[in-house]
């Protein structure tokens, strides 16, 4: 049986439920909210769709509810609105997590691994490694996993290939200080800097790689669609169905995903991504990836960025 707890019902705690069980990863699905009649009208909304679904019980309920859950994932919190950054949700959110975190540790089950989405993503994570007295190998943060399929459909979009085929990362934050290593991305091992000449084809042109256009693009994406459409849920949806399907599956998987840093690239105390190994238990081990002299530096400024930010707050 697989229990999961969502708490936050808005755009995409809903959103991650619906998406949950349309892949059939969980036989019940718990969303609290403090907002209850949101989380009764989401719940009863996909519960009258389960009959073309694997079955799943879906209900909403209180912090009691979620008893046994094996695996909580926290999306609450204030929005993003457009032009507003990550990092300026930060004390708000942080107070919001801080009111969380004492109730899903009280009844969920012993070994629960924790999934952090809400924003800023990597300064709730590391709140929560802080303040829950939870091992930190259950708790992750969704981190860069969206940012990194972003780049992999841009990726894809310039060389008319299978986003499958597109093996590159973005690491660091998520947020502005993110970054690309260049060095490692490459299409079917074939390395990026070699895709315009290898990939030619005389049925289509492929434009020259513009680095700092796709960069651009991974950073801006979220920004863009919340100027369009208010808010993102549905990718980050799909990117927290498959973390968790990794968590269910038991088979590990690499990803970029936001956990604690002890002196990894000669980073220490502070969450973001890297690339970490997701099993059933949480973090089984972080892949120590080789990385450029330039890109650990890119890295590490990222960490300073985040530091900044956590010695500006109270948690």
């Amino acid at each position: 049986m697989n229990k999961i707890a969502i708490i936050g019902s808005g755009n995409v705690g809903s959103t991650v439920a619906y998406t949950l069980t349309v892949n059939g990863l969980a036989s019940e699905i718990v969303m609290v909210d403090i907002n209850e009649a949101k989380a009764l009208g989401e719940a009863l909304d996909i519960r009258q769709g389960v009959s073309f679904c694997n079955p799943c019980t879906v209900h909403a309920g209180s912090y009691s509810d979620i008893k046994g859950a094996n695996i909580v994932i926290i999306t609450s919190g204030i929005p993003r609105k457009s032009g507003q950054t990550r990092l300026e949700l930060t004390q708000t959110n942080v107070g919001i997590m801080k009111g969380i975190i004492g109730e899903v540790t009280k009844y969920a089950a012993p070994d629960a691994v924790y999934l952090i989405v809400s924003n800023p993503v990597d300064i709730l994570t590391y709140v929560f490694c802080k303040c829950s007295g939870i091992p930190e190998h259950r708790i992750i943060g969704s981190g860069t996993i969206l940012d990194t399929s972003r780049l992999r459909a841009r990726l894809s979009e310039y060389f008319s290939i299978n986003q499958s085929n597109v093996h590159a990362y973005v690491l660091g934050e998520h947020g502005d200080s993110c970054f690309i290593p260049w060095s490692l991305a490459n299409i079917s091992n074939v390395p990026i800097a070699q895709c315009h000449d290898r990939f030619k084809s005389e049925n289509r042109v492929i434009p020259p790689l513009d680095y700092a256009e796709i960069e651009e693009y991974v950073r801006k994406s979220g920004s863009r669609v919340i100027a369009r459409k208010g808010a993102t849920f549905y990718a980050v949806s799909m990117s927290v169905s498959y973390i968790v399907k990794a968590l269910l599956s038991g088979i590990d998987t690499t990803m970029t995903v936001s956990t604690m840093m002890h002196g990894e690239y000669g980073i220490d105390d502070v969450c973001l991504s890297a690339l970490a190994v997701v099993g059933n238990e949480g973090i089984r081990s972080r892949v120590i990836l080789p990385l450029s002299d330039e890109e650990i530096k890119l890295l590490r400024r990222s960490a300073e960025v985040l530091k900044d930010t956590i010695k500006n707050i109270k948690i």
